[in-house]
């Protein structure tokens, strides 16, 4: 008995933390292991270095505003032998014809230009809430596994305690079988119960083996003194309706998918900009030597203006026109579609943590009343009131009991994270975690404004 009560505590106690005080330094918290997920995670760091590759887009669109220059330089050897007219002296001889050049060419006025800055700009905002829902769903993943772990290793503490129960049991039942107080049928029926319950511990240690693995991949360590996780009601709304409110603002899918629909517009502008006439300035210069027998030097200088208008090439730019509208109105009912989506997902999430909240009372009280119906049952029993059988069922519905409390704790605490995650908030800035927070703005404003130069910013 010494084994059941140790075990009931610890399933009551090993995942939530609401009113405990301050665990051991040693030990490995929940806020801890998402820190780690959020530094560590090799999909989320690919995904970071996706956004810095689509910051680029900014001054590869920005080049439309900035000249452009080419210098130009040849060298050879020339051969001359020319006669002006019949009975004039020849001319004739070698030279070594050599020139440089520098042209330089500026836009003027370019329709396309401001629009492709700002679709490139509305690209950086989207990639960079594309970010931010990988990181929700790591850090989703994070304290989703960590509560596995917790949950898992207590079903296995719950089914070990039951086995040593059952031997227990086991043996007393063979003590009395020997006295003739009870029947070989007794013997067998506990044999039997202890043959389940050792394929169940089996069972869940395996479980437990395989939400190991899994923890090492999505947090990057071993899990380790592991302390109770605690829900995040703290960080959520009131109610349904703000929730939703916040999911239709806040969640990154609906504002991804909001700049979507600003740069497949700005792409029309762009596809409409090819109608537009261009204004070009292109300036030269020209220092040129020994180019013929009788001139040495030669410079030569020009500043043009050209007007380049449009009048048909082609029809393709049309064909552009009309592709992307069709493209604009697919992306808005996206929109629509993701925030239908991400409405339908907070009132599940709201759901599942209202019935969570249920579910751990009602199994706390499953486990106090099967606690009760056990002892009473074990008392009859030996009264004689009560069969072996009445008593191994009355164990299994406490096991049944004791495995329910600590899932509907599971369950409780990975619901306010996914409510968290619902409405957009499930980030370490929300979450107040101890760690240097990702700005994906440093690196953009590092790159947007460079004329020039390979190096990254961070060295490559």
């Amino acid at each position: 008995m010494r084994g059941v009560k140790f075990i009931t505590g610890a399933a009551a106690a090993v995942l939530l933390l609401a009113e405990m005080g301050p665990m051991p330094a040693l030990a490995d918290t929940i806020e801890a292991a998402l820190v780690r997920s959020y530094q560590n995670n090799p999909q989320l760091n690919s995904q970071r270095a996706l956004v810095r590759s689509t910051d680029e887009n900014v001054p590869q669109a920005l080049s439309g505003y900035r000249p452009r220059v080419a210098l130009t330089a040849s060298g050879g050897y020339q051969y001359t032998d020319t006669q002006l007219a019949a009975g004039t002296p020849a001319i004739h001889g070698t030279n070594i014809p050599r020139s440089a050049g520098l042209t330089v060419n500026q836009s003027l006025f370019n329709a396309q230009t401001p629009n492709r800055v700002r679709a490139a700009e509305s690209q950086v905002s989207s990639a960079r809430e594309g970010l931010r829902v990988l990181e929700q769903t790591v850090l989703l993943s994070a304290a989703t596994i960590y509560m596995d772990y917790l949950r898992d290793s207590a079903i296995v503490e719950v089914q070990r305690s039951n086995t040593r129960v059952l031997e227990q049991t086991l043996k007393q039942t063979k003590d009395r079988f020997n006295v003739g107080e009870v029947t070989r049928t007794d013997v067998a029926q506990s044999e039997a119960q202890l043959a389940a319950g050792r394929t169940q511990q089996l069972t869940a240690e395996s479980n437990l083996t395989t939400t190991r693995s899994n923890f090492r991949r999505i947090i990057g360590s071993e899990p380790e003194n592991l302390a109770p996780g605690s829900p995040v009601d703290r960080f959520l709304p009131a109610t349904l309706a703000a929730a939703v409110e916040l999911g239709l603002t806040q969640n990154p899918s609906v504002t991804a998918a909001m700049y979507g629909v600003d740069v497949n517009f700005l792409q029309v502008k762009v596809n409409e900009g090819a109608l537009f006439p261009t204004v070009n300035l292109q300036a030269s210069a020209t220092q040129s030597y020994e180019q013929t027998l009788t001139i040495y030097r030669t410079f030569n200088a020009a500043a043009n203006v050209q007007l380049s208008v449009p009048i048909y090439q082609g029809g393709a730019e049309y064909s552009l026109i009309r592709q992307s509208k069709e493209s604009l109105a697919q992306q808005r009912l996206v929109l629509e579609q993701t925030r239908d989506q991400a409405r339908a997902n907070v009132v599940t999430a709201w759901g599942q943590l209202i019935a969570g909240k249920a579910q751990v009372a009602s199994a706390q009280a499953q486990v106090s009343a099967s606690e009760i119906a056990l002892n009473g049952v074990r008392e009859e029993a030996k009264a004689g009131q009560r069969t072996t059988l009445d008593v191994l069922n009355a164990q299994q519905a406490l096991v049944n009991a004791r495995n329910s409390l600590v899932t509907a704790q599971h369950d409780r605490v990975v619901a306010s994270y996914s409510v968290l995650n619902a409405i957009g908030r499930l980030s370490p800035q929300v979450m107040n975690l101890k760690t240097n927070v990702y700005d994906p703005s440093v690196h953009y404003q590092q790159v947007r404004d460079s004329w020039g130069g390979v190096r990254t910013p961070d060295g490559r």
